[in-house]
């Protein structure tokens, strides 16, 4: 068997290469929008690309399944509940795809999606056990996949949680995501086993009630460009610009540079609405991160842009797809909104276009707001 997990360190997604030394035939799961890393390893290794795996319809990157997929006739394949308008292999619950002697077992596991499935990796010559499980967004190195976007549910993650955790302690956990938006607590390693994971995974000792709660508690914030990216996936949009491909340089600003700006300065707040509305920078205007690229025509070329969130790690992101996109005088503020908080300076609160904000205390951040940064 070979086996290669290759990490993109952008959005922090894992993609998988899988084939069969003594047949030559592969299947690369999760591929990310750049192919041509998959190009060179299979043109390297003189692999035969068979199938072409999406475990789920992603919403924080685009893939690159069907672009794969064409260039090889490879089979395209996701789960039989796919909602997507183009044509694909529907994959069953316990259904086998072969690649050679190896054997790809397919386990229904939503949750994250409703689609979403992992994949047993069984190699029957040495042994009729799998030995390790590619989990897609389901199990996650010290958590679980986020429900809270694309029709996930709580309680199906909790099923698909416990499903997993009964697989012997030996099977290697090979994850969709070691960072990143969908889960809130990885711990950043790129793989674990079933054993350490119901060992030591804080939500896999956690009782149903708790685990739904906690899962469900916070504001959680939507990936960069989800409102073109998700869709894009299912083949309802042609968006792939909206996937940050680059990492250019954003100047910073202090928090007194936000206070000081011009009048001709736009302070966009990129967090979620409901954030936004408990309180923000006044003057700032509301354009949630996840719908940036849908609304991309709403931010002004002609003017200085500051970008602003929490704490200042989704602004960055969104300052560089700007960058990316050719906006020429966009800022990051440092800090975020927190720091101005830290400083004592007044926030306005209201929901975007409510009219008039009202000015509410800075000891707002004490009473009790949960965020996802």
């Amino acid at each position: 068997m070979y086996f290669k997990q290759i990490l993109n360190e952008r959005c922090g997604c894992a993609s998988y290469l899988i084939a069969s030394r003594e047949s030559g035939d592969a299947a690369i799961v999760d591929p990310a929008i750049e192919t041509e890393q998959y190009e060179a390893l299979l043109s390297e290794r003189g692999f035969h690309l068979r199938y072409v795996i999406d475990t789920h319809v992603h919403a924080d990157h685009v893939s690159g399944a069907r672009r794969l997929a064409a260039a090889h006739g490879a089979a395209l394949c996701l789960h039989e509940s796919a909602k997507v308008i183009y044509a694909f292999q529907p994959l069953k619950d316990g259904e086998e795809i072969a690649l050679g002697q190896l054997r790809l077992r397919v386990l229904h596991t939503p949750g994250h999606r409703p689609e979403l499935i992992s994949l047993l990796v069984v190699n029957p010559p040495r042994s009729p056990e799998p030995s390790m499980v590619l989990t897609g967004d389901s199990l996650l190195v010290g958590d679980v996949g986020r429900p809270d976007f694309g029709g996930g549910d709580a309680v199906a993650q909790y099923g698909s949680l416990n499903r997993l955790l009964r697989l012997p302690d030996w099977v290697a956990v090979f994850p969709g995501h070691f960072e990143g938006p969908c889960g809130k607590g990885m711990c950043g390693r790129p793989s674990t086993t079933i054993g350490f994971e119901r060992l030591f995974n804080p939500l896999a000792r956690l009782d149903y009630d708790p685990f739904i709660a906690t899962l469900n508690d916070g504001i959680p914030a939507r990936p960069l460009n989800m409102t073109a990216i998700e869709p894009t996936n299912r083949g309802v949009m042609d968006a792939p610009w909206a996937m940050l491909t680059s990492t250019p340089d954003i100047p910073v600003v202090e928090i007194a540079a936000v206070e000081n700006r011009m009048p001709a300065t736009l302070l966009l707040d990129v967090r979620e609405p409901e954030e936004y509305a408990h309180g923000h920078v006044p003057g700032a205007r509301n354009l949630p991160q996840a719908e940036l690229a849908a609304r991309l025509d709403e931010v002004p070329r002609d003017r200085p842009v500051q970008v602003i969130c929490q704490s200042g790690y989704r602004s960055l992101r969104a300052a560089q797809f700007l960058a990316q996109m050719g906006y020429q005088n966009v800022v990051n503020v440092n800090g975020g909104t927190a720091a101005w908080r830290a400083s004592d300076w007044p926030l306005e609160a209201g929901e975007t276009g409510a009219g008039a904000p009202r000015v509410i205390e800075t000891a707002w951040a004490h009473a009790g707001g949960t965020y996802v940064i």
